[in-house]
């Protein structure tokens, strides 16, 4: 099979699991090449992400490296094979690749949890919100620019409403439903779409109100994707230099615990509701 030019995160996360697994056991890259046959430069590539691997080849290592967790290593053999195809790649010449990655990590995603103090989550905002968003962009989009980041943005969202959505959770600071963007009648459609979205199986929105006395996480925007496993979840914060994938057990701890913390110190899913119905009659 020929090297991949371009990894996925899906790719480039395998090959980060893979190494994971190799250090453990102790061995570095040249002793693991010569216990699997093959030589030093195609474990450094597989490890990269950069060249394909095949489910035995993913047993295989497993073995070679004494790794006994059967659940981790069947969610690693899942996610072997080369590039597959999703709707996001029709955007690659147009967006940045990291949008591409937070298509791909919400696509495969067991579970999704945010937390914002000033914004909707991307996957909830309206046609109109996320417009609105996209025309403060700084330095400012062109208006097919627009186009493009508006259709991604408002495709990532068919992952809440597929036959087998994922389950969502958001934390939104008040904040983030009295910022008017738009205008007021944006915002009003805004808040009535996370009321009818907030009424769904699958989707929880909880509210920190003003008047509440901490804030976990002191207003930093977090995305968290479950994995298969939870060695394969994956945090995923914004930066105004782009998106920032975080994997480090010691930062997957960091972030589920403010995730954690944040909800027990917000209101109940049907308090929220009626929180933010409140603040759109007052529109």
């Amino acid at each position: 099979m020929p090297p991949i030019s371009i990894p996925t995160l899906r790719q480039r996360r395998l090959g980060t699991e893979l190494r994971k697994l190799r250090q453990r056991a102790g061995l570095s890259s040249t002793e693991a090449a010569a216990g699997l046959g093959v030589n030093q430069a195609r474990i450094s590539m597989i490890e990269a992400g950069k060249y394909p691997v095949s489910a035995d080849r993913v047993r295989a290592m497993a073995r070679s490296y004494t790794c006994q967790d059967t659940d981790l290593v069947d969610a690693l053999s899942s996610m072997t094979g080369g590039r597959t195809r999703g709707w996001w790649d029709e955007y690659r010449e147009f967006l940045p690749p990291g949008l591409m990655d937070i298509a791909e990590l919400e696509h495969h995603a067991a579970e999704l949890r945010v937390a914002l103090s000033i914004h909707i989550p991307a996957l909830l905002q309206t046609t109109d919100h996320a417009r609105a968003l996209l025309r403060e962009a700084v330095p400012p989009f062109r208006p097919y620019e627009i186009e493009h980041w508006l259709s991604h943005r408002i495709k990532r969202q068919v992952v809440l409403h597929r036959d087998d959505p994922v389950r969502y959770s958001a934390i939104l600071h008040e904040a983030a439903l009295r910022m008017q963007y738009g205008g007021r009648s944006t915002a009003r459609a805004q808040l009535d779409a996370l009321v009818e979205l907030s009424e769904r199986d699958n989707i929880s929105i909880r509210i920190v109100p003003f008047t509440w006395a901490s804030y976990p996480g002191n207003g930093q925007s977090i995305d968290y994707a479950s994995g298969p496993v939870p060695q394969l979840d994956t945090v995923q914060l914004d930066t105004h230099h782009g998106c920032a994938f975080l994997d480090s057990q010691a930062h997957l701890d960091k972030y589920r615990t403010v995730l954690d913390r944040m909800e027990a110190g917000s209101l109940k899913p049907a308090e929220s509701r009626d929180f933010i119905h409140r603040i759109a009659q007052d529109l």
